[in-house]
């Protein structure tokens, strides 16, 4: 695939992006000219999209090293929430309590939508000071089927002596960004 781009409206927020495709998919067997239409979402856009998943990748780093995994979560105004049990993620995320989590939709090969949330973390602890967000972020989480899963998955080789501790967390949203990239409702078809 070959594509260029060009900025169609910049105090809008939007780029086209030219494509060329050979894709098989396609009923045209030549190749086949669009424009990719980049918007860049409202804040309100990326709270929807963000409520209407549940999946996503959070990434947090130390001492330059970044790390992502994926968690499932839950959405509750300017805080997200979810869990997992002691390891490497948790690890970080109290020493550097910086940051991000990413979220997509994919409608098919032209058609996804991106956000990406900055925030910082906060643990629950299981003290009374966070009693009543620990229930309210289970009561949360409980809404989807399979919540606990990757949080509670334990590798096979994990030592596993010290027993199942769940930590939830809630990361408070500071800023957030988003793009939807679609195909032109007019294809410049040459």
């Amino acid at each position: 695939m070959k594509m260029t781009a060009s900025h169609a409206s910049p105090e809008q927020g939007e780029l086209f992006v030219n494509c060329e495709s050979t894709q098989r998919s396609w009923p045209v067997p030549t190749p086949r000219p669009f424009q990719m239409l980049v918007h860049e979402l409202t804040g309100e856009q990326c709270r929807h999209a963000l409520r209407s998943a549940s999946f996503g990748r959070l990434a947090c780093a130390h001492d330059d090293q970044p790390y992502v995994v994926p968690i499932f979560f839950a959405v509750d105004e300017d805080s997200i929430y979810s869990f997992a049990i002691p390891g490497q993620k948790i690890e970080w995320m109290r020493e550097n309590p910086e940051v991000c989590l990413e979220i997509d939709t994919l409608s098919n090969g032209c058609d996804w939508t991106s956000v990406v949330v900055f925030g910082r973390f906060l643990e629950l602890t299981d003290t009374q000071e966070h009693r009543d967000e620990r229930l309210h972020a289970h009561r949360l989480l409980q809404v989807r089927p399979m919540w606990w899963e990757p949080g509670a998955l334990t590798p096979v080789n994990r030592d596993d002596r010290a027993g199942y501790i769940p930590i939830f967390y809630r990361i408070a949203s500071e800023r957030m960004t988003g793009y939807r990239y679609a195909p032109s409702p007019k294809e410049n078809v040459a």
